[in-house]
């Protein structure tokens, strides 16, 4: 019998064995190796969009506005012309050719992450898939434990023998398929007239 003191443990932390390192190197080198992935063209639009998403942009917008708005305003009433006149057509045209932008490297950033969350969520389900069948394995050795053991009763147990049959994917996701409900089917009929 093994205590937690013999335990094998990695790297220079006691508290954190071996498994749990390994494991968390796997995530990392995927991260990494997603990150690498990416184009010079990519990097930029990470860090643009990084950079939008800070509250420093967002004071940069509103200085660059009010800005905007006191420059035009003064040149207005001092000079009785401006090189943008209420409403202001030129800072719409470039706040829309900027939110434009914004939009598009958003999209692109979001992508790309689906990318990275697509791999995550296809790795969790081989893993829950691969842990499904070791269970399975484990209460069909438990349960030939069982019967070979000469001083436990031998009796039927229906759920362990269930529970010993690995899981069919393919026929899991059919039944997923049939047991979801088109939201057509659940809005109720409009009453008739009378």
């Amino acid at each position: 019998m093994t205590n937690l003191n013999d335990a094998t443990f990695a790297g220079d932390d006691p508290l954190m064995p071996a498994h749990i390192e390994q494991t968390l190197q796997a995530i990392a080198r995927l991260h990494l190796e997603h990150h690498r992935g990416a184009t010079p063209w990519q990097r930029t639009v990470d860090r643009l969009t990084r950079f939008f998403g800070r509250p420093r942009f967002a004071a940069m917008l509103v200085a660059f506005l009010a800005a905007w708005l006191a420059l035009n305003l003064a040149l207005l009433v001092t000079r009785g012309r401006t090189f943008d006149p209420p409403p202001f057509s030129a800072l719409q045209g470039l706040a829309t050719g900027v939110a434009l932008f914004m939009t598009v490297f958003i999209l692109i950033t979001q992508r790309r992450s689906d990318q990275l969350s697509e791999l995550r969520e296809q790795l969790t389900l081989e893993l829950a898939l691969l842990s499904e069948q070791k269970a399975a394995k484990m209460i069909e050795l438990l349960e030939e434990l069982r019967r070979d053991m000469p001083n436990v009763v031998n009796r039927v147990d229906g759920e362990a023998e269930a529970l010993a049959k690995p899981a069919d994917p393919e026929a899991e996701l059919v039944a997923l398929k049939e047991s979801q409900l088109d939201p057509a089917d659940e809005a109720p009929a409009p009453e008739e007239p009378a």
